[in-house]
């Protein structure tokens, strides 16, 4: 295959950044999944003309895809583990009951708590 017209080329480029900012990585995370040193945008067009050049269009939206598969995956990841954590976290509280070694009831009936608050502040 020939390799990118200068108008594909700055089309592609358009693309991509935009791809990037709506999934918030920048051009060296980009780069780095390309195994490229440079995160410069003439660095990439060398890449996606290679990636042309091996397959067409079609090999570029193939990388772009297993891309951000990975991207996904990896915030699916680190959402599931964020979310294990906070919920371990909050047993662990369950259990330990932190409120208790003080003698503070902590389930106060909100009507009688406001119904003493305003006896305290009757003049």
């Amino acid at each position: 295959m020939k390799r990118l017209s200068d108008q594909d080329e700055k089309e592609i480029m358009i693309f991509i950044k935009d791809w990037l900012k709506i999934h918030g990585y920048s051009q060296k995370d980009f780069a780095s999944k390309l195994n490229i040193a440079s995160s410069r945008s003439s660095e990439i067009l060398k890449k996606i003309n290679e990636l042309y050049k091996r397959g067409g269009i079609y090999n570029i939206a193939q990388k772009l895809i297993k891309i951000e598969q990975s991207w996904l995956n990896n915030e699916n990841h680190v959402e599931n583990h964020v979310e294990n954590h906070v919920e371990n976290h909050i047993e662990t509280i369950k259990e330990n009951k932190p409120y208790n070694q003080l003698d503070i009831i902590y389930k106060v009936d909100i009507d009688s708590l406001v119904e003493r608050m305003k006896k305290d502040h009757q003049f």
